[in-house]
């Protein structure tokens, strides 16, 4: 017997009311579920919450800040365990890294004996040949060269600063005039090794913060460098003068 179009609605009509069972079921573990989130906060797996106030990223930044000096930053005047640190964050394509480096030259002829001086890479992405730039200095590093490789950057930053084609023949250029041996500077800017210690700077600065070069701390001190005589005079009061 064939089955008329009345039938076949009450087929249709009886499967749905288990559709709309599992729907109302689903509802309910849904809202279960959202309670549970509500209730249960993330401190409370043996962490304290966080102060009144304070954000749960702002409670936890100090302790996840790494050190602003590491055991591989590179180090241009040692003044000892007691003196002041001054530790710039720079682009070597970057032009207001540019324009500070003159004034930090005078201020490591200057106070050098009582301050001491650090560089770390903080290659801007939106510098084509920044990276090239710090892969090169610090590949010249690992040859005992990094502070000639780092002045000669500067020097010429308006010759290759801003170019949107690779300059990595230009730098190694920079080497062979520094007398460096071209067979370990090429197998330093091959291996990963080199890049991943100019990452590791740049990772060190997102972590403190740092969002533009030059950036500049004195004594642990993040400088808000208005103008360029701001860097000395906060040398000296960090020396007490």
């Amino acid at each position: 017997m064939a089955v008329g179009p009345t039938w076949r609605g009450r087929v249709r009509k009886v499967r749905t009311r288990p559709l709309i069972a599992v729907s109302i079921i689903v509802a309910a573990v849904a809202i279960v579920v959202a309670a549970v989130l509500l209730i249960v906060r993330p401190w409370e797996g043996g962490s304290p919450p966080p102060a009144s106030g304070e954000s749960s990223e702002s409670a936890a930044s100090p302790s996840a800040a790494p050190p602003l000096v590491e055991e591989s930053t590179h180090i241009l005047d040692d003044a000892g365990p007691d003196a002041p640190v001054v530790v710039e964050f720079l682009d070597f394509e970057c032009e207001a890294c540019g324009a500070v480096y003159p004034t930090m030259e005078a201020l490591r002829g200057e106070y050098g004996d009582e301050v001491t001086f650090a560089v770390r890479y903080f290659p801007l992405p939106g510098h084509f040949n920044s990276g090239n730039a710090a892969v090169a200095v610090e590949a010249a590093a690992q040859q005992d060269a990094f502070e000639p490789m780092y002045q000669r950057m500067f020097e010429t930053q308006a010759e290759w600063g801003e170019a949107q084609v690779s300059e990595a023949g230009r730098f190694r250029g920079y080497a062979e005039q520094l007398g460096l041996d071209m067979a370990a500077y090429d197998a330093a800017i091959e291996d990963p090794a080199t890049l991943a210690r100019v990452e590791q700077d740049f990772q060190a600065g997102i972590a403190l913060g740092i969002d533009r070069t030059p950036t500049i701390f004195i004594d642990g001190e993040r400088l808000e460098l208005s103008q360029i005589s701001d860097i000395e005079a906060a040398i000296q009061a960090a020396l007490g003068e």
